[in-house]
């Protein structure tokens, strides 16, 4: 049997440790060809002596001669760094399947690079279809690359879909834990300061997206996400809030059905479906004990006190570019959270107010894209200078 060579972006982040441990567990299935990382060296070096890519890509200059100072021994990988790393990484001819993992905006260009390589991706980079979804799914369409989601419900809803091939969904429904503040007041979240948002009673997963899962706007994210992987319309996916985590997606059939997917909430799940496509999942992990599941709780999110999630709505209902001045925003705001420059409640506001300021433009190419990304992140910048 082939071995099927990875090339994973974002290695040293939570869903790369997931990847490799995944690959790590099946040797005779997977190989890693190349490894795009930031500034985590320790742990690089340690995954580079594990897993022996040919090519690894790092931040900056400084990193690459800091890393390869590091490495022992002649056999060293080929070292590459800056924006254009990833990109050359997810472009490896050795590689049969892209991982995408890097968080944000910069997962969009080498996700691109590997779709019109075409290459076979893994998305955990939902960014990269919230920002041009049309664009991304009509390149993967025109080279034929299916694209495989990483995130739990996606994934989720693509394993139903394929159970029902003969059956048409009336509705997608996507869950979401609620993050740490699910019964929190407003005023008590204008309080929350940033080791409150990294608590997630869940998941662990890297700090932007374990604040974007306590605003809700991880899942609005999700919901542009589904709209572009299902090819359906906005006013079909529903989102519920579920604590527990167990139900990660449902499909509501035309004979009035509900088809549901229940499992722990580990990603190597998801991960380890995504890699071994177009053949079954060898499962390893336990499956979901029913007896000692005491509640399933599924609730409306409560829009007024969460905003980011009716945001991404309004973001979608708009259209075009609006969606990448949403997100751009967003990666702003959160940054400026985490750093204490403005409070929790300010990241709804922030993101509101840069939307409120777009005229959305027509998306006919991926510039159209870029140069929305930038201006939102402009104007979010400038909100966040006034109200300090």
């Amino acid at each position: 049997m082939q071995v099927k060579k990875i090339a994973l972006l974002g290695s040293t982040g939570s869903i790369g440790v997931n990847t490799l441990e995944v690959i790590r567990r099946f040797p005779d299935r997977f190989a890693v060809s190349g490894m795009a990382a930031g500034s985590n060296l320790p742990l690089l070096r340690k995954q580079i002596e594990a897993f022996k890519p040919g090519v690894v890509s790092v931040l900056s200059e400084d990193l690459a001669r800091g890393l390869k100072k590091m490495l022992p021994g002649k056999r060293k990988p080929e070292i590459v760094y800056g924006t254009d790393g990833p990109g050359l990484i997810a472009s490896d001819s050795n590689a049969d399947m892209v991982v995408s993992a890097i968080v944000g905006a910069a997962g969009l260009m080498p996700t691109l690079k590997a779709i019109t390589c075409g290459k076979q991706v893994a998305l955990a980079n939902k960014e990269t279809l919230v920002m041009a979804g049309k664009i991304i799914m009509r390149e993967a369409r025109r080279r034929r690359v299916i694209i495989l989601p990483i995130d739990s419900e996606h994934s989720a809803l693509f394993q139903l879909m394929r159970r029902q091939q003969d059956r048409k969904p009336r509705a997608i429904i996507l869950t979401a834990s609620g993050g740490p503040f699910l019964g929190y007041s407003r005023n008590r979240l204008a309080r929350v300061k940033p080791h409150h948002a990294l608590q997630h009673p869940n998941w662990k997963m890297g700090k932007k997206v374990t604040v974007d899962s306590a605003t809700l706007m991880n899942k609005g994210l999700e919901v542009i996400e589904a709209r572009w992987l299902f090819n359906m319309p906005l006013e079909k996916i529903k989102v519920y809030v579920h604590p527990q985590s167990i139900v990660h997606a449902m499909l509501e059939l035309d004979d009035g059905n509900v088809i549901a997917h229940l499992s722990s909430p580990d990603m190597k799940g998801p991960i380890g479906h995504a890699l071994f496509y177009p053949e079954q999942f060898a499962n390893y992990l336990k499956p979901v004990n029913l007896t000692q599941v005491r509640t399933l709780q599924f609730l409306i999110p409560d829009v007024k006190k969460f905003r980011c999630l009716e945001l991404a709505y309004r973001a979608l209902e708009a259209g075009e570019t609006m969606p990448a001045v949403l997100n751009g925003a967003n990666e702003v705001a959160v940054h400026a959270f985490l750093t204490r420059r403005i409070g929790f409640s300010d990241i709804p506001a922030i993101n509101q107010k840069t939307m409120d300021r777009f005229i959305p433009a027509r998306l006919s190419c991926i510039d159209d894209v870029l140069q929305a990304d930038r201006w939102a992140r402009h104007m979010a910048g400038e909100l966040i200078s006034r109200l300090n």
